[in-house]
């Protein structure tokens, strides 16, 4: 019997390319609104000894509580196996408490999903690109996770637009690690910017530790929110001599006009992301180059 996929109401876009790619039945799901804002959902599709997909990802609360509420309804009906598609972690940069008394969200988020109640063949949660490696170790008890990387998809995006003379550069020395063994991958050059924090938020930039002089610079960074740190960089590289800079990221979410804040710049040929969240299918702009993970996804789906 195939396997059969439900999705959140935001993640519809990608459920749809994950069906089209593999031998998958869609699942049916009735949704609706409550006068008082409460979500509505039934199940209509038998689920009761099938494997099951869930596509969703925590993008916010709202969608977090429907992820959840969802994939333990689905083990309550019978599901023989439970595989959450969760594209985008949204809690990542809270993995861990830097001043006393923060709230590390990352981890009461991996604990919510963890209570799911457990089918009968397990639960697995499939996570990709996260901020940090050691998110994974939070999930416990019922839920096994999966990390997964978009190398591949990096790595073309890299070769399409950079060639094969290119720098590969992070936006501070914090992913210098991760971006340093993608450049190796590729045998180029790796790059990143060296900067002293001031005060609050506020840092400045002492140098940059590889020569960038007349050479295209692709800038790769896991997450774009709002584009400030990736303007940033690009004008410290422009400033060391770099000819074309391009920019790839594996999350895009481009709050408070983040694209067109970098578009803006006048400094960046272009931006590449995959379509790990759901704010890259509004936007319509040749500026932005989006790759799906849909055949990554399905690739991997035990």
């Amino acid at each position: 019997m195939k396997k059969i996929i439900f999705n959140t109401s935001d993640y519809k876009y990608l459920a749809q390319k994950v069906l089209e790619l593999g031998e998958f039945e869609k699942g049916e799901l009735e949704t609706n609104t409550f006068s008082d804002g409460e979500r509505y959902q039934r199940i209509l599709s038998q689920v009761e000894n099938r494997n099951v997909i869930l596509i969703g990802g925590t993008v916010n609360d709202s969608a977090t509580l429907e992820l959840y509420d969802l994939a333990s309804a689905l083990v309550s009906y019978g599901a023989n196996s439970l595989s959450l598609v969760v594209p985008y972690f949204g809690y990542s940069t809270m993995e861990r408490a830097v001043a006393t008394g923060e709230v590390v969200t990352a981890k009461t988020r991996a604990r919510l999903l963890s209570s799911i109640p457990r089918s009968n063949k397990g639960n697995h949660i499939y996570l990709f690109d996260l901020h940090t490696e050691g998110l994974p170790h939070y999930f416990e008890g019922n839920l096994f996770p999966i990390h997964l990387y978009c190398k591949d998809l990096i790595i073309e995006a890299c070769r399409e637009f950079g060639g094969d003379n290119f720098v590969l550069a992070s936006t501070d020395a914090g992913r210098a690690k991760w971006v340093e063994s993608l450049a190796n991958d590729m045998h180029v050059n790796a790059a990143f910017v060296l900067k002293r924090r001031l005060q609050g938020d506020k840092t400045e930039v002492n140098a940059v530790n590889a020569d960038v002089e007349g050479k295209n610079v692709i800038i790769y960074d896991d997450m774009i929110r709002s584009g400030g740190s990736i303007i940033n960089a690009a004008k410290t590289y422009k400033n060391a001599g770099a000819n074309k800079i391009f920019v790839i990221t594996s999350h895009g979410l481009f709050v408070n006009n983040g694209l067109e804040k970098i578009k803006n710049s006048n400094i960046i040929e272009k931006v590449i992301c995959t379509d790990t969240h759901p704010n890259t299918q509004l936007i319509k702009d040749d500026f932005l180059d989006v790759r799906s993970i849909s055949r990554l996804v399905v690739d991997n789906l035990k």
